[in-house]
């Protein structure tokens, strides 16, 4: 055997790392215990249907945090309501957790208005108008080629080639009666 191997400076070195190590682990341990809130339950409030500014305030008091991750649109809701959360109401959280908002939109979609007007007939007008996921007035009559398309109208505005309109918009034909036109 070695003398060294004995010598106290070897086994204080030993027992300096052991220390370290031991204190490493202890540290680690409290550490994830007050990080992860170990132990902590807190239920995730229902705010579906809320404006936007009462949801944040009821997230905040109960120890969360709201953030808009997208948005829809739903024309029956006013605009910022909550339409969507994850987590969903219920579910057990640690406090601070993000709690991931989807909120209606404050812009009406709209639509490209198919460029139709004076190259269509009826028939053809109608079935790309409902495609596209427009509503349709009864059509008016003015003096034109039987059942040919010559403009499209939002209320008394007469629309140009894919213009944009909002979505769920209710369009006017304006087609041709039969009657000759006069040149």
């Amino acid at each position: 055997f070695n003398k060294n191997l004995f010598s106290p400076l070897i086994w204080g070195n030993l027992l300096a790392m052991g220390l370290v190590a031991v204190g490493i682990v202890v540290g680690v341990w409290y550490f994830l215990e007050d990080y992860t809130h170990h132990g902590e339950s807190i239920e995730v409030p229902n705010v579906t249907g809320m404006p936007f500014h009462d949801a944040e305030y009821a997230l905040q008091r109960a120890g969360l945090v709201a953030v808009v991750a997208d948005s829809a649109y739903n024309r029956t809701l006013p605009a910022g309501t909550i339409l969507e959360q994850l987590p969903v109401s219920g579910r057990q959280v640690k406090s601070g957790r993000e709690i991931q908002l989807t909120i209606n939109t404050t812009q009406t979609p709209t639509l490209i208005v198919p460029d139709i007007a004076d190259n269509s007939s009826l028939r053809q007008a109608e079935s790309r108008l409902r495609a596209a996921g427009f509503q349709l007035t009864p059509h008016d009559t003015i003096k034109g080629e039987l059942g040919w398309v010559y403009a499209i109208r939002l209320g008394e505005r007469a629309l140009q080639g894919e213009e944009l309109v909002p979505e769920g918009s209710t369009l006017t034909l304006v087609i041709g009666g039969g009657e000759k036109l006069v040149a």
